[in-house]
């Protein structure tokens, strides 16, 4: 698992999975959810994993259409220092259905960085 994943929003995430299944021969590795059209496909390229996001209107210019998910060993502590470091917190932390524990944040140039780290299994 790769801890620094680069996720691209995108309104067409067939186009996109074509492109880099075709020129990088990424394979899909993950889909959320399993059947039906996916909102989350992880693709593995070589080493990497790379995330395509389906959103109906990603924006263009100024509006992030790339973000950062950065996995770390505690949400909630790394969450704490954001600020003092020049970022600000969106959301978050959230225990998601997938078995992340999840928070939005923002660099301080204002690139959007999720952070995750697994949920332990009970």
């Amino acid at each position: 698992m790769s801890t620094v994943q680069p996720v691209i929003l995108t309104a067409d995430q067939d186009a996109l999975l074509g492109f880099y299944t075709t020129l990088f021969g990424a394979e899909e590795v993950f889909r959320l959810p399993a059947k039906g059209p996916a909102f989350y496909l992880g693709l593995r390229i070589g080493d990497t994993d790379l995330g395509l996001v389906s959103k109906a209107n990603p924006g263009t210019g100024a509006t992030p259409r790339i973000l950062l998910s950065i996995g770390v060993d505690d949400v909630d502590e790394t969450l704490g220092r954001v600020e003092a470091l020049g970022g600000s917190v969106r959301s978050g932390p959230k225990d998601m259905p997938w078995g992340q524990r999840v928070a939005h944040i923002q660099d301080p140039d204002g690139n959007p960085v999720n952070l995750t780290q697994p949920i332990p299994t009970r």
